[in-house]
């Protein structure tokens, strides 16, 4: 499973699936020994386990800790890597941003984000060549705002071919007519 400090996933792409979780794989990591680090991803809360001079440490913290997930487009570094689309998660402290996604074509790209979002409960965030992240939906707190629909039947071109009176509803009327059953039997299966 550990293959040599790079990403979990095979061939040119990495792939978690956001389904599957509890997931572990490895992830690059510049500051810590042997430029690996070990990444347990739950639900709820994501352990970082890496060592920093000797030293094992582990870091617990909860998804919420998290900005979002976000899409980066990662440029090529010369002849070694072609430019790839990344889902990332997100955090204030670029070190523990954890990648999610990373392939050289961006075909299946807007699926894996939506997912992602929707599994960890975190905002879609789209990084800016800058590196500032933007949200492309309008929120209010937890969700997500349009545009207001119009009322199905006020200003439509078949208002006029349909009645609304068949829309009402009629209430039933008491008469002598009416049948009212009294002192019967009633036929009802019980135990």
């Amino acid at each position: 499973m550990r293959s040599g400090g790079c990403p979990a996933g095979s061939g040119r792409a990495m792939r978690l699936d956001p389904f599957a979780l509890p997931a572990r794989f490895w992830a690059n990591d510049s500051g810590a020994d042997e430029q690996v680090r070990q990444v347990d991803l739950y639900r709820e809360r994501v352990v970082v386990r890496r060592s920093v001079r000797g030293m094992p440490m582990a870091l617990n913290m909860p998804v919420s800790a998290y900005r979002g997930v976000s899409i980066r487009v990662v440029a090529a570094d010369g002849d070694t890597q072609h430019p790839s689309v990344a889902i990332v998660l997100e955090h204030d402290d670029p070190a523990l941003a954890l990648p999610l996604y990373v392939s050289p074509d961006g075909d299946e790209v807007n699926a894996e984000w939506r997912s992602w979002g929707e599994v960890l409960g975190l905002p879609l965030l789209i990084a800016a060549e800058d590196g500032s992240l933007s949200e492309p939906f309008a929120r209010m707190g937890g969700v997500r705002l349009a545009d207001v629909c119009q009322r199905r039947r006020r200003r439509s071109a078949l208002k006029r071919r349909r009645p609304t009176m068949s829309m009402r509803r009629a209430f039933g009327k008491m008469d002598e007519t009416t049948p009212v059953h009294r002192d019967e039997r009633e036929i009802i299966a019980r135990n």
